[in-house]
């Protein structure tokens, strides 16, 4: 939301904190969100690690992954649930992940904002047609 020349985080309440707090994601927080978007139903790690290196060229640790997946979970925007167990895995389930409805409004207010900026950017400034 744009007032002026200020622009308005929107913020969320932490069921967790019972506290109001930014709607703020990082890049690789906001890059995992829309990959487990785009994995719809088939978001666990490997999947999600293999899915943002094959799109973005970029590699990412499965530590900095994981670290990624818990914060953006414990901030209410993913959730997990454990899959059917599996042979290949020795019986283990695959923690599986989907966006919650706090996570679609994070992606949605960090898309609004990246908008806004390139929105107000002079074309002369990069040369835009």
């Amino acid at each position: 939301m744009k007032v002026g020349i200020f622009v308005i985080v929107p913020y969320y309440y932490s069921y967790f904190e019972g506290i109001f707090m930014p709607m703020q994601l990082g890049e690789l927080e906001e890059i995992v969100l829309l990959t487990v978007g785009v994995l719809h139903g088939n978001a666990y790690a490997i999947t999600i690690k293999d899915e943002i290196e094959s799109r973005l060229g970029r590699t990412v640790t499965l530590g900095s992954l994981q670290v990624t997946l818990r914060r953006l979970e414990s901030k209410g925007f993913l959730k997990s649930y454990f899959g059917e167990s599996d042979e290949i895995r020795r019986g283990r389930p695959r923690l599986y992940f989907e966006i919650t409805a706090y996570g679609k409004k994070a992606i949605a207010a960090t898309r609004d904002s990246r908008n806004s900026l390139w929105n107000a950017l002079p074309k002369l400034v990069l040369k835009l047609k």
